[in-house]
């Protein structure tokens, strides 16, 4: 194992970024390519990826594709090296929250967000573990989520798929970092989204927007370590019930969904 993980510099190679039509993934694009990356965006909206390339066209290139289809991710994440030589940094943004869950517990529901939301990162992950391993050196950041923290009564599938990354991540961490690779989660709150926007039942403290979120989550790829975690507020705050006893913790997040329920 190196003594200091590896951060990838634009010297190093390209950035990729995945759900990058809108949002967290989007506002990234920009913000990795603005501290001097080229940067291939991936998402399924064709027409919003080239709308996003045209911003900075040297620099932005767009490369249309769904995270669920494996076989053509594969084929995708080759044609961009390719393209453009080495991937040294990929952000794996894309993901589901679909509301309809708040109506009660549906199989079908976590078999489309676990579609995205997991298997996504593992159709990207698969190929990029291989490619990055050869050379002995890049970094993988999956979008996990806060709420993958603690139970939420009205977040079985999404809040479910997101701890998952959160044990995903942890166990490449363990797995790739003596092959040079480092690899991070990505732990955020209430961002300003269309995901987020749909919400009209719950309080979102500590909402930011997209723009400020991407600045946090680039200076964690260059700062280092496992975790970019925020706000700082709700994290700690996760972190400590989590660490509760289960009929402390249950008691506690009952009530604190009803202080957050809107109305």
């Amino acid at each position: 194992m190196s003594a200091s993980p590896y951060r990838a510099k634009p010297g190093d190679g390209i950035a990729f970024v995945s759900g990058a039509s809108s949002g967290v993934g989007r506002a990234c694009v920009l913000e990795l390519a603005r501290r001097g990356y080229v940067v291939a965006a991936t998402a399924r909206r064709a027409e919003e990826l080239h709308q996003l390339a045209a911003t900075l066209p040297e620099q932005i290139f767009p490369y249309p594709g769904d995270v669920t289809d494996a076989a053509g991710m594969k084929t995708l994440l080759a044609q961009i090296e390719s393209d453009h030589g080495p991937i040294a940094l990929a952000f794996l943004n894309a993901g589901v929250s679909l509301h309809v869950e708040r109506e009660g517990f549906d199989a079908a529901v976590v078999a489309k967000t676990y579609a995205v939301n997991i298997n996504g990162v593992a159709n990207c992950l698969d190929p990029l573990l291989i490619a990055m391993s050869q050379r002995h050196r890049g970094q993988i950041a999956l979008n996990a989520s806060l709420a993958g923290y603690n139970g939420l009564p009205t977040s079985a599938a999404y809040g479910s798929s997101k701890a998952a990354l959160i044990y995903m991540g942890e166990a490449l961490n363990l797995r790739y970092r003596a092959a040079g690779l480092t690899i991070q989660v990505v732990n955020h709150g209430f961002v300003r989204t269309a995901m987020t926007d749909q919400e009209k039942d719950f309080s979102q403290p500590f909402k930011i927007e997209p723009e400020e979120a991407a600045k946090l989550i680039c200076d964690g790829f260059e700062r280092g370590g496992f975790e970019i975690a925020f706000p700082w507020q709700l994290a700690i705050l996760q972190k400590l019930v989590r660490a509760l006893p289960y009929a402390a913790k249950f008691n506690f997040i009952d009530y604190g969904m009803k202080r957050a329920k809107q109305g």
